[in-house]
């Protein structure tokens, strides 16, 4: 691929996410507001989020959402109970049939790509009295198809949206007069991530005027990311590019990819190493990658007898050889067991990549990773969605 080409697959790479990130929200922002509603309906009489999906890439969807749901980033914010259910558990109808109850919301990724296992579930799930959800034509009571034919892009959709749930569906319970069989609170306050909803005021008692607030504020997130993807892929353009020719050469003499990163940053891990071993695109090879966040013994095995800042470090060691490469996803810079990693790395001579936020953090300013990709952005779940389109664009340059 020449220079000029592998610029041209930057610049329409970003070009498509705009176009479908506009088409999609623009859309669906009414019927996102609805859902926030009904969610929050279900989690206020002690229902669960139960996301489940066969393929290694629905597995990340299906473990990033849980992972928000339970452990909210924003302080203040309540955990609402969320589970994930993967392939490794079994059948997905099997699972969903010993889990769900009628209160729960059942969302199904992959729909479409798995012969119909996630749809069964979701069949199963609704007959149970799930409020159901998919992203692709499957029986849910709730389908939203991302306007597009490119799984990168659709994922990328996917992810704001369930970003976008979990960030929205707290608003209503600052409404609680809004939800059934909840009495109404005298005062709105959004505390803490009050930040989260700038278009809402005092109202209690006007379930229309509040979804017209949250619809406001989906399309705020919505145009925020598309900021942040062209921020993130016009500034680190040629890094990602540079970043690209190392791993083809690295691949292409042999070596394999490792890739770490904690909370929703392990899911986009895992997420980047699906698309390297299993590509999304038929014309692209398949690629040597090892998801580093992948096995639970090795991880609380290191945590507890050595500590949590090793547990990427030891596996590198473990893994790592020299003309190997490592792929580090961290929102903040700054994480101990990333930098770790990354020194780790670096001393058994493999290349390193970093994926960061905010101002980059000390992966950033120390010069911690061969080819830094910064993501300018506090907000973390923004910063995911544009690191998202960072690592998928470098996946298709590998190609």
């Amino acid at each position: 691929m020449t220079p000029a080409l592998r610029i041209g697959v930057v610049d329409r790479a970003l070009e498509d996410r705009t176009r479908a990130n506009g088409a999609f929200f623009d859309d669906e922002a009414e019927r996102l507001a609805r859902l926030c509603h009904r969610m929050a309906e279900r989690f206020a009489r002690g229902g669960r989020l139960i996301a489940f999906g066969r393929s290694p890439a629905a597995r990340s969807d299906t473990r990033h959402v849980a992972v928000e749901f339970v452990h909210p980033v924003i302080v203040g914010k309540r955990a609402l109970p969320a589970l994930g259910l993967a392939a490794e558990g079994g059948a997905l109808p099997e699972q969903v049939a010993l889990v769900a109850e009628p209160d729960d919301i059942a969302i199904a990724f992959g729909a479409g790509e798995d012969g119909g296992e996630a749809a069964e579930a979701l069949a199963l799930a609704r007959k149970r009295g799930c409020l159901t959800m998919a992203f692709a034509p499957a029986g849910a009571e709730w389908d939203f198809e991302p306007p597009t034919p490119d799984a990168a892009v659709r994922q990328e959709l996917v992810e704001t949206l369930y970003h976008v749930l979990w960030e929205l569906v707290h608003v209503f319970f600052d409404h609680r007069g809004l939800l059934e069989g909840r009495s109404a609170r005298p005062k709105h306050d959004t505390g803490a991530a009050s930040f989260l909803y700038p278009f809402l005021d005092e109202r209690e008692d006007d379930l229309e005027a509040v979804v017209a607030d949250v619809r406001s504020s989906v399309l705020a997130k919505a145009a925020e990311v598309g900021e942040l993807r062209v921020q993130t892929l016009t500034e680190n353009r040629d890094e990602l590019i540079a970043a690209a020719e190392a791993l083809r050469g690295g691949f292409d003499a042999g070596a394999t990819l490792l890739a770490l990163g904690n909370g929703g940053s392990a899911t986009d891990a895992m997420d980047a190493v699906a698309d390297f071993r299993r590509p999304p695109d038929p014309r692209w090879s398949p690629r040597r990658a090892l998801d580093l966040t992948e096995d639970p013994a090795i991880l609380t095995a290191i945590a507890n007898d050595i500590g949590t800042e090793a547990i990427f470090s030891r596996q590198v060691i473990a893994h790592g050889r020299q003309g190997d490469a490592l792929l580090a996803i961290s929102t903040s810079g700054n994480s101990g067991n990333v930098i770790a990693a990354l020194g780790e790395a670096r001393s058994r001579r493999m290349r390193t990549i970093a994926l960061v936020g905010y101002d980059g953090g000390r992966i950033a300013t120390e010069a911690l990773a061969d080819h830094v990709v910064v993501t300018r952005s506090e907000h973390i779940p923004r910063i995911q969605e544009a690191q998202a389109s960072a690592y998928h664009v470098l996946r298709e340059l590998v190609a």
